[in-house]
């Protein structure tokens, strides 16, 4: 595999990550949403996550002509709104479907954790739909532990979602 770059994101990644995230609503239940979003809307989406102070982080790999290809990203926000919650955040890793299996997402989570802890954040939290096998053994293998699992409470594709909840205390 090229050598991965991990770096914020840049507002010139925003039709890639806009592509990765349509790809993951539209064929994937990572994400419980039913519409996809257009440009506009993920550059809100990434100025609010900026202006909050919250990472949105991309993985580039070298390409043709020794240009850089955006293949996937990583971000985390609020787990909650209440004020107990501050020191808790959920984490979000997606990936270009023709770059996954190469370790992308591992070196992306690594990156994510990094930024969390000096941010002082206390618990990364995954909430990862119970059938992605990929995503729950990739929050195992770094050190998160299942805590819940919430049966039947998302809907997607004509059928029930389940929730499981994996957590990882950072401090």
């Amino acid at each position: 595999m090229s050598d991965v770059l991990i770096r914020p994101a840049a507002e010139a990644d925003l039709p890639s990550i806009l592509s990765i995230y349509n790809d993951a609503v539209l064929h994937t239940t990572a994400i419980w949403n039913e519409a996809v979003s257009d440009l506009d809307g993920r550059r809100a989406w990434w100025r609010d996550r900026v202006e909050q102070g919250y990472p949105v982080l991309v993985a580039d790999i070298d390409g043709l002509d020794a240009e850089r290809i955006c293949t996937g990203y990583a971000t985390y926000g609020p787990f909650r709104p209440n004020d107990g919650y501050k020191h808790s955040r959920e984490l979000s890793i997606y990936l270009d479907r023709a770059f996954r299996g190469r370790g992308i997402a591992s070196e992306l989570m690594e990156a994510l954790e990094t930024r969390a802890r000096a941010d002082g954040v206390h618990v990364l939290i995954g909430g990862i739909e119970s059938g992605n096998a990929t995503s729950l053994a990739l929050h195992a293998k770094h050190g998160f532990t299942e805590t819940a699992r919430l049966p039947e409470v998302g809907r997607k594709f004509d059928r029930w979602l389940d929730l499981v909840l994996m957590q990882k205390v950072l401090d």
